[in-house]
């Protein structure tokens, strides 16, 4: 029994005749027949009490009628999802963010995916880069946003727009300038870094011959702006923070040095086949940058 004959079936079940079955089903009555005697044959039961006229179905083949509805509709949605699938045009999509990209940056693109995709759905896992490497490396995710540099020999990428670290101080306790400024110019003031910028700043104070005063270093953004809202330190975070207390008095300017910004990428195994819908993804973050940043 498969689903062809369970079709056949379903038409001879509805048609109440052979006849008109057999040119619903575009085929001639006779081996339509043989099949309805060998569904039988094979359940070793009667389906049909047949006379001249027409064909009514027995106990055992209501039975089957409304298997054979639900089987012949499972097989359709199946062959539906599994091209769709196959496609890219449903599913779920796994993919890895750090913080910056997850706030700034996969929102907008998200929204467009979602435009032409609306069947995929999402599930974001947050972590740092050694982290979600290591779940793309599992295939435990997808794809991932994740700073750079990365293993070019194991991972493709394509980089996203550098993001500038802005500051933000306590106006009553620090005076900026009215704009961006280098980072030099802070070499006195009491640092609150995000752990993940301590190496960058650091070396960059070692450069113009100085030790950086760094008053504290968080893995948390949050932590800092208090702190600085408190008057404790200047805060270096990404620009993408500070907006996050747009409502308090913090006072926020952007650091206009290329050597603090924050590069990051979406990522994903180079050497093994790509999801549909991942590939459709990429493809639409693709459109989204500029033409400058698509190598």
């Amino acid at each position: 029994m498969d689903i062809r004959q369970l079709t056949y079936f379903l038409a001879v079940a509805e048609e109440g005749l052979i006849t008109k079955a057999a040119r619903r089903l575009h085929i001639t009555q006779s081996p339509l027949s043989q099949q309805m005697i060998a569904l039988e044959k094979e359940l070793d039961v009667q389906l049909f009490q047949r006379d001249k006229k027409h064909i009514v179905l027995t106990k055992a083949g209501c039975l089957l009628k409304r298997r054979a509805e639900q089987l012949i509709a499972l097989a359709q949605n199946t062959r539906t999802e599994v091209q769709e699938t196959a496609h890219g045009l449903q599913g779920r999509l796994t993919i890895g963010t750090i913080n910056s990209s997850g706030r700034s940056l996969l929102p907008e693109v998200i929204t467009r995916f979602h435009k032409s995709y609306p069947q995929i759905s999402f599930d974001l896992r947050q972590g740092d880069t050694p982290h979600l490497l290591e779940r793309l490396n599992a295939h435990l995710i997808d794809l991932a946003f994740v700073r750079l540099p990365v293993d070019d020999l194991r991972y493709a990428h394509i980089a996203v727009p550098a993001e500038h670290m802005s500051i933000a101080a306590s106006p009553d306790c620090f005076a900026l300038p009215e704009k961006a400024f280098p980072l030099r110019q802070l070499k006195n003031a009491p640092l609150l870094l995000h752990r993940r910028y301590h190496a960058t700043v650091t070396a960059y104070f070692h450069r113009l011959g100085c030790r950086p005063n760094i008053f504290c270093i968080s893995d948390e953004i949050l932590p800092l702006l208090t702190w600085a809202m408190e008057g404790l330190g200047i805060a270096i975070v990404p620009e993408f923070a500070p907006p996050i207390f747009a409502n308090t008095s913090l006072s926020i300017k952007q650091l206009s040095d290329p050597c603090v910004q924050n590069t990051s990428a979406l990522v994903w195994l180079k050497n093994e086949p790509l999801a549909t819908a991942a590939a459709n993804f990429i493809a639409c973050f693709k459109e989204q940058l500029p033409a400058s940043k698509q190598l």
